[in-house]
């Protein structure tokens, strides 16, 4: 003879039902990362080297030691964090630091 098996309590029940909502948040959450990080990757592939203002390519051109992306139409200069104090740097090393050149890098000073 079989016995009957004894039903969950409610506590029981409800601890069960709050683990699994737990695991299924848990789960929406690592799909949505996913998602963003994809979306995010494809973003970046798609605007990898592309000028900001007008959309077409950017090229990498060498001023001395310093790398800079330039777009050939609409002759836009993008320069990465620190190449335009490199640049500064480089004129003050050549001793070619003109007053135009001057008055343009204080545009960009951090004081």
């Amino acid at each position: 003879m079989t016995t009957p098996r004894e039903k969950p309590s409610k506590p029981e029940d409800d601890y069960f039902a709050a683990e699994e909502v737990e695991q299924k948040r848990k789960l929406a959450f690592k799909q949505a990362q996913e998602l963003a990080d994809r979306q995010r990757e494809a973003l970046k592939q798609q605007h990898w080297m592309k000028c900001p203002k007008c959309g077409f390519d950017l090229h990498h051109l060498h001023q001395g030691e310093v790398e800079l992306e330039s777009c050939f139409n609409c002759k836009g200069v993008w320069l990465d964090a620190d190449e335009l104090e490199r640049l500064k740097q480089a004129a003050l090393k050549e001793q070619r630091k003109t007053p135009l050149i001057n008055s343009i890098l204080n545009l960009f000073k951090n004081d």
